[in-house]
């Protein structure tokens, strides 16, 4: 039986909601100095008939070694902006996970600094792989 060709629109994806960890970025030196939780939400687009065909874990991205990768990224680097958390997070799993074709990321983080309730604040980013190539290259 023939595999069919990859299809170059990638809207199958991986979505995990969720991923939480105390990081400490921030503007503010209190929130680099305390920390505070901060949750990541994640689209990764792919084809995952090779997967899905196969029922092989090396034809897909291992869904728990990402999670544990966006842990360490909260916990173990700091910036002011998390703006600059989702770029980092975005080019670190292009970079070390091949089948992704483009992915979101969200930030989440629920207790900023801002004196008016409210119950979130999130930024959100969409990348593809050819933005970290093209920018690698030049």
């Amino acid at each position: 039986m023939n595999t069919p060709a990859p299809d170059k629109n990638h809207r199958d994806r991986i979505t995990l909601t969720g991923l939480g960890a105390v990081g400490y970025h921030g503007v503010f030196e209190k929130e680099r100095r305390s920390g505070q939780p901060f949750f990541v939400d994640l689209v990764l687009y792919m084809d995952l008939r090779p997967a899905g065909t196969s029922d092989d874990l090396t034809r897909t991205v291992h869904y728990g070694e990402v999670a544990e990768m966006v842990r360490e990224i909260i916990i173990g680097t700091r910036f002011q902006l998390i703006e600059a958390l989702a770029e980092e997070i975005a080019r670190a799993l292009v970079e070390n996970f091949p089948a992704v074709a483009e992915l979101e990321v969200t930030v989440h983080k629920p207790k900023a600094p801002i004196d008016v309730t409210f119950s979130d604040v999130a930024v959100s980013i969409h990348r593809r792989r050819g933005h970290y190539e093209a920018s690698a290259a030049g």
